[in-house]
């Protein structure tokens, strides 16, 4: 097999890039036919004319059909390709193969195309050129440089298109041509296969010994290999295009021997069967393949799916360092002047200069570009620049490859993205074909970081948008230890519409909240803020659970949107073990029992909020012993493509009972562990454990009638005699209930009920009104006044005062803190 060494050796470096292209697609066609020779045709324009894909478009069996023949560079689906077009139809395929001419497509024209549509990739120029005369095929190239096509591009370009058309040499499956020694043709329907010397010689048969049949040689192989050979020399299990493999043969003594296969199936004509063409070597004596241009192919197809900054440095290690046996290679992103560091391999600082030794991503301390004058005029030209062992270098650089160095300015968008070192501790000698590769890999590493950045920066974006809508942490909780987990899907960067929320309430309850809001982009985000805030709002004014699911679902409906949300609300009394539990739409929670049995609650459900204005949530009641898990989560975690919701219920249920409550954080990882990913997934745990210590509590139902105040401080005292108060604070709560209890009488209408607590040493007394609104503390009294004193009294012999909206009304409370 030519290889692209000896396309290099003829190429001087001071030539145009159209001559070196000549040069390198004269040595193509005038090579011994290969299976690979059209795709190697074509990388020549990805490496001297900047193309990011090229592909051949050629009449097909059917006449009336151009089909793509082969192609090089990126997926053509970034661009909106086609594998094939009517030949009388109206693209631009068809216009170069029926006229003769060609066409230069740039964004504007292309935009307007019945192909806009389908194009997910940025702005890009098309070149398609006619093969020879009208009806012969075209070529196409796609280029992603703001500018286009340069004049050398298209020269380049252009002798790409004449070698395309060129007939290749006899082949190594030509009919009645001579076969290569290191080539096969295998016919597909009869197993008879042809062989070359140098493969007989690979697998120790003479000429006069082969029978011509592939079982022969697939006999020879090592068992377990023989599946991924099968999968080639069987139609069945082939399609058309290039396949390489690697496969072990038996020795007469010693290990197996490595082979490389490389091949092509080939349709078969009209009376003629399929075949299989390629090549067979040695793989142990196969060069390393750092002159092979087919890499540029390759790392182009790695880049083609990196998404992160992150994932392109990994590309162009795995594409470079081992292949041309570099000891280190530093890739970074140009920030204005700056240098921000992205991969640094090997990782190891020792490896590194001292200015090289920073952490990930993290800007060089005091060295801006213009520091390195080297680096600074390579970036300034914005080509590859090589240097080999012994160039005056400044340390920073000359440390880096004291054997040789190149650095490969990475031109994006019109800028330099960046720039790429590799670096050799041992003299190394540059070829022609090496720069190349280089210099072509320098693009598509250019645009991918380009591409990345972008994708970065708009992840980052919505992961901070994410993030200020839920939670930043969650409460200490009195008795009982929350976690939560939100794990975007990894589908795409819009935000989606989950969200959790734990909420503190009065007298040691607490509300653990879930919710889904339909669909994935800002306006799912937006009502999942605002359907947050309601909630909590409503929680705080004091509503029983199923009011307050019924407040949010009022107010979504009154909300411009036509989305709806999921919502499963639980109210948990800490100090009494018990529960009410509301669900609107939602997945049923799921409760792992002390003994480590897990149980998925049936609890009744109403519609999803926002769809219907009248109707009602059920409240249904749960019972907690102390070590209890509530596990909360929506069905991002619990549905799949292959799953159903409940068999994913099912499996949540099992490995929770599986789990160790002990360690709640690490119980939710593992429930995270496996998921799809391809919705969002939010998890809400709490371990009940119980209070230390229950609070004392009474409640007094104050009548209104003109003893009122009276039996009021008779309950209290009562109560407080009852619970050990001293005297001196009793005559103090005594106080203090008198001038609330008359304050609600004299200023509300409706139900008064007096609360009393004594909780860690400090008593609270609490009087509840239907009125909302808070009494109000005077800013002065003349001394003729009759009322007005009462505020004043209580925040006088008090340790604190407030109040608190509860349901439909108001709660004056004061904090006394008992002697002793």
């Amino acid at each position: 097999m030519a290889n692209v060494v000896s396309e290099g050796a003829a190429i001087s470096g001071t030539r145009t890039a159209p001559e070196r292209a000549e040069a390198a697609l004269d040595t193509l066609t005038t090579a011994s036919a290969t299976p690979d020779r059209l795709r190697r045709v074509l990388e020549q324009a990805l490496v001297f004319a900047g193309a990011a894909f090229a592909g051949v478009y050629t009449p097909g069996d059917d006449p009336s059909e151009l089909c793509l023949a082969e192609s090089a560079g990126l997926p053509r689906t970034l661009y909106g390709l086609r594998d094939g077009y009517p030949a009388a139809g109206g693209s631009p395929v068809a216009e170069a193969h029926r006229t003769g001419h060609p066409r230069w497509l740039g964004p504007a024209e292309l935009a307007g195309g019945p192909e806009a549509r389908r194009t997910p990739s940025a702005d890009f120029s098309v070149a398609v050129l006619p093969l020879g005369a009208a009806g012969g095929g075209c070529l196409l190239a796609v280029t992603e440089h703001p500018a286009g096509f340069g004049t050398d591009d298209r020269a380049c370009l252009e002798l790409v298109a004449r070698a395309v058309a060129v007939p290749a040499p006899a082949g190594p499956a030509g009919d009645g041509g001579e076969l290569a020694p290191d080539a096969f043709s295998l016919a597909m329907d009869s197993g008879r296969i042809e062989v070359g010397d140098d493969i007989l010689r690979l697998f120790g048969l003479g000429r006069d010994g082969f029978d011509g049949r592939v079982e022969t040689l697939l006999g020879l192989c090592v068992p377990e290999d023989l599946p991924a050979l099968m999968s080639v020399v069987e139609a069945d299990h082939m399609s058309i295009g290039d396949r390489e493999l690697e496969f072990r043969i038996l020795q007469p003594s010693g290990p197996p021997k490595w082979l490389r296969l490389r091949g092509r199936l080939l349709p078969g004509g009209e009376g003629h069967a399929a075949r299989l063409v390629g090549t067979v070597a040695d793989a142990s004596t196969l060069r390393t393949g750092v002159t092979d241009v087919a890499r540029v192919q390759r790392l182009a197809a790695a880049l083609a799916t990196a998404g992160t900054v992150k994932d392109v440095g990994k590309a162009v290690v795995a594409a470079l360092r081992r292949p041309l046996r570099a000891d280190r290679i530093a890739l970074a992103e140009l920030e204005n002047d700056r240098l921000v560091v992205t991969v640094l391999d090997p990782p190891e600082p020792e490896a590194w200069p001292d200015l090289w030794r920073s952490e990930w991503r993290t800007e060089w301390p005091d060295a801006p570009v213009r520091a390195m004058p080297t680096l600074a005029a390579a970036l300034r030209e914005g080509r590859a620049r090589i240097w080999p062992a012994g160039s005056a270098l400044e340390p920073a650089l000359a440390e880096v490859g004291p054997g040789g160095l190149a650095v490969l300015p990475l031109p994006a968008g019109g800028r330099m993205a960046g720039a790429c070192l590799i670096g050799w501790d041992r003299p190394h000698d540059f070829g022609p074909d090496e720069r190349a590769l280089l210099t072509a890999c320098a693009g598509l590493a250019g645009q991918a970081l380009l591409r990345a950045h972008a994708f970065d920066a708009e992840h980052e974006l919505v992961g901070m948008l994410q993030r200020t809508l839920l939670p930043r942490r969650l409460p200490r909780l009195p008795g009982a230890v929350a976690v939560a987990r939100y794990l975007p899907t990894t589908a795409g960067l819009e935000v989606g519409g989950d969200w959790y929320d734990v909420i503190p309430l009065a007298d040691n309850h607490v509300a653990l909240v879930i919710g889904d809001v339909q669909g994935h982009n800002a306006g799912a985000a937006t009502v999942m803020g605002q359907m947050r805030t309601a909630l909590r709002a409503y929680a705080a004014e004091g509503h029983p659970p199923d009011v307050v699911v019924a407040h949010a679902n009022r107010l979504l409906l009154e909300m411009e949107t036509d989305l709806f949300a999921t919502c499963a609300y639980v109210d948990v009394d800490m100090e009494q073990g018990t529960a009410w539990c509301v669900r609107a739409g939602h997945l049923q929670p799921v409760l792992r029992h002390p003994d480590g049995t897990a149980e998925i609650v049936r609890a009744e459900g109403g519609p999803p909020l926002g769809v219907l204005g009248q109707t009602e949530f059920p409240m249904t009641p749960l019972r907690l012993l102390p070590g209890t898990v509530i596990a909360l989560t929506t069905d991002g975690l619990v549905e799949a493509p292959d799953t159903d919701i409940d068999a994913g219920m099912d499996r949540l249920a099992a490995r929770l009972a599986a789990a160790d409550p002990a360690h709640l954080g690490l119980v939710a990882d593992a429930l995270l562990t496996g998921a799809h990913r391809r919705d969002d997934v939010a998890l809400l745990l709490m371990r009940y454990d119980g209070l230390a210590v229950r609070p004392l509590r009474e409640s007094w139902t104050v009548w209104r009638v003109p003893e009122a105040v009276r039996h009021a401080r008779r309950f209290t005292r009562r109560t407080l005699r009852a619970w050990g108060i001293s005297q001196d604070t009793m005559d103090t709560a005594l106080l203090v209930v008198s001038e609330l209890v008359t304050n609600a009488l004299v200023h509300t209408d409706g139900q008064v009920r007096l609360d009393m607590s004594l909780v860690n040493h400090r008593l609270r007394l609490a009087v509840a009104d239907s009125s909302p609104r808070s009494p109000v503390k005077p800013t002065s009294i003349g001394w003729e006044a009759t009322g007005g004193r009462g505020i004043l009294l209580v925040e006088a012999v008090s340790a604190a005062w407030g109040t608190l909206p509860v349901s439909g009304g108001k709660q004056v409370w004061a904090d006394l803190v008992p002697d002793g």
